[in-house]
């Protein structure tokens, strides 16, 4: 039993830090402020919360986001009144989107002054709605019983929406007066907190009957962003065994199998037009969030299968492929699991062998190719994965940082990571630092551009950071995804406009946050760096290598890769 602890005097806030640790809440970020002074007083006196405390306020949400991606856990993030809550949408937009648990936490001024000129005081109600699971609204200046029982019951109903099957941000407002920093001596009582219990979804006779009248045909299975579930990974393996079923993946999904066919682009590319017809699948079933193939997308908008079985709680409503028939309200574990234990005609058609095949012939002529390129991005990341570690998470900025990736079979044992919500370059950097900092155990490595790196410099705006993050910094002096993607590439305003041209490195930017720096523009430079780049630094910092890559030459090697594949 916890002793008597020192908290803020407001029975609001009592109620809210004792909400977040009954609902499993361990680490609170806090971005500084007076308006949350409340708050950050609670949280720090409890002793079951860890704090760690973020200045900039987009990073420090990305931050947490990175924390519940390593953890699998709920992080709270408290703010100031005024335009501070404004900074975090980015990233609970993310959030939103890939289904995060994250408790949004504002301070705010009383209602009386919204919109009389005072000070830090903005239109802070529903300013997040579009992307949360739940706004809740309330004050410290109602004290009676009948108020502590709406603000808990309204407590639950929160916190249940951000950790139920679809998970997801929730914001809770709390307006605020003076004085703000008295504390007073509370008891630590349990949260009355409510119980929501939830049964897997089972196949009723009529439709397994459905199920399996209709997978003696051909079957694709296209898996999004993922967390690492060996269970699953498992069962769709098993389902695999089927010829009838061709399984693609991107490392954002984060299982592995021979069966599977891990490039998708590679492997499309390698498809002659005359042929794509006969990989057009008869039935679609997806499950995970975000995919990032934009030419899987093409492919199943323009060749659309009989039927598309989504699976999952989330956006129901979502049709990304044009196609959606069927939507499946149950965990993917539990489809499979279900699905595997039906009887029905199966290897009656060779599909899953007809993809197999163009992944493997391209991954051949790739290998043969490789040491034949340049020095260029796309030999980087080839350079890259010879080298870096198992058992690390690998944390890819967005633009043409993912897109490289998706080039390359996974590695075993490594984690892929990657703000593929919104695909936003905006907080690549903070939320590998959260994760890093949430798990200080394991090697945690972000590859970012040039654009994603300068653009979330703040990232490094803290006193967490520690050796086991390191970072790949790839700098080809501008956008580059700009150059790879048809439109801007031959747009006269390409170099000003969406490249964003510049001459910046990150030196500068290491020297002031004590990250330990090198830096390679060639070939047998990265190579010797990356030699020792993933070894712990021996003065506890952070490292960083800058590899500058040629602007004008990256586009050029990619589309003669993809022109040798499929020659």
């Amino acid at each position: 039993m916890l002793n008597n602890i020192t908290s803020s005097n407001k029975l609001i806030i009592q109620s809210i830090v004792s909400a977040c640790v009954a609902f499993g809440i361990k680490r609170v970020v806090i971005c500084p402020g007076s308006r949350n002074a409340p708050f950050s007083i609670a949280f720090d006196n409890h002793p079951t919360i860890q704090t760690f405390v973020v200045h900039d306020e987009r990073s420090a949400a990305f931050f947490a986001l990175g924390m519940i991606d390593e953890l699998n856990e709920p992080v709270a993030l408290v703010c100031t009144s005024g335009s501070a809550i404004q900074n975090f949408s980015p990233a609970v937009s993310e959030a939103f989107y890939r289904e995060l648990p994250l408790i949004v936490l504002s301070a705010d001024r009383p209602k009386a002054w919204v919109d009389q000129g005072d000070g830090q005081t903005i239109r802070q109600e529903n300013v997040l709605k579009d992307h949360v699971n739940y706004f809740l609204d309330l004050t410290d200046d109602q004290t009676s019983e009948e108020y502590q029982w709406f603000a808990k019951r309204e407590l639950n109903t929160a916190f249940l929406q951000a950790l139920n099957d679809w998970k997801g941000p929730i914001h809770i407002n709390v307006g605020l007066h003076e004085p703000l920093y008295d504390t007073s001596e509370i008891s630590v009582t349990p949260f009355d907190k409510r119980e929501e219990v939830s049964f897997n979804s089972m196949f009723q006779a009529e439709t397994q009957e459905k199920i399996k009248n209709s997978l003696s045909s051909k079957i694709l299975v296209l898996c999004g962003q993922m967390t690492e579930n060996n269970q699953l990974q498992e069962l769709i393996t098993r389902f695999s065994f089927n010829s009838n079923v061709a399984v693609l993946v991107e490392n954002t999904s984060n299982i592995t199998h021979s069966n599977f066919v891990h490039c998708v682009d590679r492997a499309l590319n390698m498809i002659s037009d005359d042929k794509i017809a006969d990989f057009k699948p008869d039935i679609l079933i997806t499950l995970g969030g975000a995919v990032v193939s934009k030419k899987i997308k093409s492919f199943l908008r323009k060749h659309s299968p009989k039927q598309h079985w989504k699976i999952g709680y989330s956006f129901p409503n979502m049709d990304t492929y044009q196609c959606v028939t069927h939507v499946f309200k149950m965990h993917p574990v539990e489809f499979f699991h279900q699905t595997n234990a039906l009887e029905y005609p199966k290897n009656t058609i060779n599909y899953g062998a007809l993809w197999q095949q163009k992944d493997i012939l391209a991954k051949d002529k790739a290998n043969e190719l490789f040491d034949q390129l340049p020095h260029s991005d796309l030999r980087v990341f080839d350079v890259l994965f010879q080298y870096i570690p198992t058992n690390s998470v690998l944390h890819m900025a967005n633009s043409s940082v993912v897109r490289y990736c998706q080039l390359f079979d996974p590695i075993g044992g490594i984690e892929y990571r990657g703000n593929r919500g919104t695909s936003g370059i905006d907080g690549s950097s903070s939320t590998a630092v959260g994760a890093s900092v949430a798990n200080q155990g394991k090697l945690h490595v972000l590859v970012t551009g040039d654009i994603s790196f300068f653009y979330d410099s703040n990232a490094f705006w803290n006193s967490y950071l520690g050796e086991n993050l390191h970072i790949l910094l790839l700098n080809n002096s501008g956008g580059g995804i700009f150059r790879i993607i048809a439109g801007p590439s031959t747009s006269p305003q390409r170099d000003t406009y969406f490249e964003a041209t510049h001459s910046t490195d990150a030196k500068g930017i290491c020297e002031s946050y004590s990250i330990n720096y090198q830096s390679a523009d060639s070939l047998e430079d990265t190579q010797s760096i990356f030699a020792d780049f993933f070894t712990p630094s021996t003065n506890g910092r952070p490292k960083l290598v800058e590899i500058k890559t040629p602007r004008e030459e990256n586009s050029t090697v990619l589309d003669a890769y993809f022109s040798y594949l499929k020659s």
